[in-house]
């Protein structure tokens, strides 16, 4: 997903959800090319678990991924694309979005 997100960060850390149209095939079949999503902000970030999508900066990309493994201790989570690529760790900060809708 291109870098062109931070009016949507920005929402989400102001508390509001958000929908977005993202582009690419990491997510297939999750999410389509395209498709409009809803995110809800993360305010929470101990209650994330494995397999939840999530808007995040990891290696200063941003990217609509799922979790793939968290370290509570260190306060980060893994992030990867539904086909088993790991793009990396980040910090509970760097997580802005929750996936809640899919839509076409």
């Amino acid at each position: 997903m291109p870098d062109a997100m931070p009016a949507h960060i920005e929402q989400l850390q102001q508390g509001k959800t958000v929908k977005l149209r993202p582009h690419g095939n990491s997510m297939v079949p999750v999410i389509k090319s395209g498709q409009l999503v809803t995110l809800n902000p993360v305010r929470h970030p101990e209650t994330l678990k494995v397999g939840d999508v999530v808007l995040s900066r990891v290696q200063g990309a941003v990217r609509l991924h799922k979790i793939s493994a968290i370290d509570p201790v260190k306060e980060r989570v893994q992030i990867s694309n539904n086909h088993g690529r790991i793009n990396g760790w980040t910090g509970f900060r760097k997580v802005y979005g929750i996936l809640v809708k899919v839509e076409s």
